[in-house]
């Protein structure tokens, strides 16, 4: 398996994958580990994961080179990363108590009724490529708390990031088997989903990907979560703050260099201030640094694959074929590395793969509406449903939107974003299950009743 740097298009380290015998002593360990940690102490956990935040903190320039040389992450993106790593280490280490106490429910005035939230087993998490780091943890950190074990499948590009994981709990001092990486290719993923060790899988990744591990899952009655993406709608109203709109939203359609599944990428902006929009946009957009990502300097470095990079492109061709105007970029970089400059298209046709697919990579579409009305429904009119921001200086207004918004998530007046302490998955085709927040730790429990009937036997 290679690693491949997007920067300089030269393999930086090779790594033997998992044969089907390492794959069956890993599930060998991870059941046998389950026995164990199960029955180890949830203060014993929250421990253990807050000594893992802190190897993440000792280890984070090292941890951020290594996404930057794999991926192309910009430097500074990758550094912050790794914070928030630590962080959602921190919340659940804080947290995971308060998530997992027993629930108490009313029931007869003579016996005892309450839900409690017990582990799964081992958890099977097939994971990507652009937050190479942050994607595991977030599945990592509150699933291993609640006293699961985990088996990672991640992207084939990252195998170093896969590695270093699997480092940091180790360090942190977990049990041998709680948490393992596997060095396999996509084909063996059946087989180990079918494994009647494996209790559940979570897969966050495109379409195809996700229904492929749900029909798997279901078929085996196993539980699943799946986040596949997104084409986030970024609403400006006609009252909305243009200069911090398009700011944030430069930022917004161009962070991780536009690989990101919560990306603004459908630019969706009233009439009236329409061209006062675009024009300082597409300046946003045009003085964003493009360059080497290990610069500090460098907002929006190389895609993480030379294919992304040619997907991408003929996207941006077929919409332009169809009647769309390349206000800037347009056209892969002329040098050296996986390089697509931030793009702005505007005229785009509703039928065109700016409007109905997900651009993964530093390119916008925008759209003229003529109404409040008409921007919600065209912000709806997307096989997506992940995200979503709308800009407006009257936040009731603002409030109002966002629940029309046909999303997992909507932010009023800022981008959208994950964070440890909310609740983050999509609906329609972007995927169902939520990660993160109280939510997030409750999706592979049993939420097991209890029912103690009072007084037979007594005297």
């Amino acid at each position: 398996m290679q690693s491949v740097n997007p920067y300089t298009e030269s393999v930086r380290a090779e790594y033997d994958e998992h044969d089907d015998e390492a794959v069956e002593a890993a599930l060998s360990r991870a059941i046998d580990a389950f026995g164990e940690w199960r029955e180890r102490s949830l203060t014993d956990r929250r421990e253990l994961l807050a000594d893992a935040g802190e190897v993440l903190r000792d280890r984070d320039e090292e941890f951020a080179e290594l996404m930057t040389e794999e991926m192309g992450k910009p430097i500074s993106q990758a550094r912050s990363e790794v914070e928030k790593c630590a962080w959602v280490c921190d919340y659940y280490a804080e947290h995971a108590a308060e998530h997992l106490q027993e629930k108490t429910v009313n029931g007869p005035k003579d016996a005892e009724t309450y839900v409690r939230y017990d582990p799964l087993g081992p958890i099977l998490a097939v994971m990507p490529w652009n937050f190479p780091l942050w994607q595991v943890f977030r599945f990592a950190a509150p699933h291993l708390t609640s006293g699961n074990v985990g088996l990672l499948k991640h992207a084939s590009n990252v195998p170093g990031c896969a590695k270093v994981i699997e480092e940091v709990f180790s360090e942190a001092g977990y049990p041998e088997g709680v948490f393992q990486s596997l060095l396999v290719d996509s084909d063996q993923v059946e087989d180990v989903v079918a494994d009647e060790r494996v209790r559940a899988v979570t897969l966050t990744g495109s379409g195809p990907a996700g229904r492929a591990v749900a029909e798997q899952a279901g078929r085996n009655l196993k539980k699943s979560v799946l986040e596949l993406g997104g084409s986030d709608p970024f609403v400006v109203l006609d009252d909305a703050p243009i200069d911090e709109a398009a700011e944030t939203g430069a930022r917004a359609r161009t962070i991780n260099s536009g690989q990101s599944c919560i990306a603004a990428k459908r630019f969706i902006v009233h009439d009236d201030v329409y061209d006062e929009f675009v024009e300082k946009f597409v300046a946003e957009m045009e003085a964003l640094q493009v360059g080497d990502p290990k610069d500090d300097d460098t907002d929006v470095g190389p895609q993480a694959r030379e294919d992304l990079l040619s997907d991408l492109q003929e996207q941006v061709e077929e919409t332009v074929e169809m009647g769309a105007t390349v206000e800037t970029g347009g056209e892969p970089l002329d040098r050296e590395g996986y390089f697509y400059p931030p793009t702005v298209l505007t005229d785009v046709p509703r039928d065109s793969p700016g409007a109905r697919e997900e651009l993964f990579g530093p390119a916008a579409s925008v759209f003229r509406v003529e109404s409040e009305e008409a921007a919600v429904e065209l912000a709806n009119d997307s096989q997506y449903g992940l995200g979503g921001s709308v800009w407006t200086t009257d936040l009731e207004r603002g409030k109002e939107v966002a629940g029309r918004i046909d999303s997992g998530a909507v932010f009023v007046n800022e981008l959208t974003k994950s964070d440890p302490r909310l609740p983050f998955g999509g609906v329609k085709e972007s995927g169902y299950g939520r990660e993160l927040g109280k939510e997030g730790i409750r999706e592979f429990v049993n939420r097991k009743t209890v029912f103690v009937q009072h007084g037979v036997g007594d005297e």
